[in-house]
């Protein structure tokens, strides 16, 4: 393209020990971009920092990264899109080479792989959550990237634009590598340096809630989007349940003629229906996903691709 739009898209909750920094190096880095920070319910002096640094600052009363980003990318035009977190965690210099890469490519997204030695930066246990999450995630929509919580990613106008943004949390990531998997969409990954916090800084990741909250979403979307999986798991786990309650029936009705355990017969027929319902509703179910993937697919398509020069 040429002199593609830039918008630099920050999310921000109480980033007063960052946001200067933050603001600046990205400004540095990209001159010709636009840096938009959006605060969420801040009680600290974020704004009023973000402003002197020369960011064009906005608010979002819905508090949650994911009602942040959904307000960004429905106020903001752009060609490319940077979002990054307003820590400082994310080092802002490798961000020509990420847009770069991007244009060069012609992706749609390119993540940024966290890469630090840091270990107070990323910690055991988010490292370990991050890497089960993303395995899974990897199973069931397709192993293209590994590093699916981080929160430094750069966009084509294409992706933003026909990104639903349905979570209000720090699931929105996930959302957003499965949306792009979803759909086959051109994605790759770039590694980048990332470090602690700077001091008088806290992070706003709950290691557990959020942790089971990113788990719930990926289970939803799988249900959502992968409906045969998931209702013919639920079918199979129905179905074994039912047979192992009826062998001792069955048994003792081959010994005696006689069935002295009705409730548990009447439990085993119960599970059993449910399964072959379960099972059903799946194949139902795969027909409307598939329906609903392509509308999707149709609405990415008619939004403007790259052009060249």
């Amino acid at each position: 393209m040429n002199s593609p739009t830039i918008a630099v898209l920050i999310p921000c909750h109480n980033e007063e020990a960052a946001i200067t920094k933050v603001v600046t190096d990205f400004r540095t880095a990209l001159p010709a971009a636009a840096i938009y920070v959006y605060d969420n319910n801040s009680r600290d002096r974020t704004v009023e920092l973000a402003r002197a640094a020369g960011a064009r600052v906005y608010r979002e009363p819905l508090q949650g990264k994911g009602n942040v980003v959904r307000r960004m990318f429905s106020d903001i035009e752009a060609d490319v899109y940077v979002l990054v977190d307003g820590d400082d965690t994310y080092l802002a210099a490798s961000a020509p080479a990420m847009v770069q890469r991007l244009l060069t490519e012609r992706l749609d997204m390119l993540n940024g792989t966290r890469v630090t030695e840091i270990a107070a930066a990323y910690r055991r246990g988010h490292r370990l959550g991050n890497t089960v999450l993303s395995g899974l995630v990897a199973r069931m929509f397709g192993n293209r990237i590994t590093d699916m919580l981080s929160g430094y990613r750069v966009f084509s106008q294409r992706f933003v634009k026909s990104f639903p943004a349905l979570s209000s949390g720090f699931e929105i990531e996930t959302e957003l590598t499965i949306h792009a998997l979803e759909l086959g969409m051109p994605v790759g990954e770039m590694d980048t340096t990332y470090k602690d916090r700077p001091e008088g800084s806290s992070s706003k990741l709950r290691t557990y809630s959020d942790g089971l909250r990113i788990l719930r979403t990926i289970i939803l979307l799988v249900k959502d989007e992968r409906p045969m999986l998931f209702f013919s798991w639920a079918a199979l786990v129905l179905f074994v349940t039912a047979v192992g309650l009826s062998i001792p029936i069955f048994i003792e009705f081959h010994r005696t003629h006689l069935v002295p355990r009705f409730p548990t017969a009447i439990l085993s027929t119960g599970l059993m229906l449910l399964s072959f319902l379960a099972l059903v509703c799946g194949l139902v179910l795969d027909s409307v996903a598939r329906g609903r993937k392509e509308v999707k697919r149709l609405s990415y398509l008619a939004l403007r691709a790259w052009q060249d020069d």
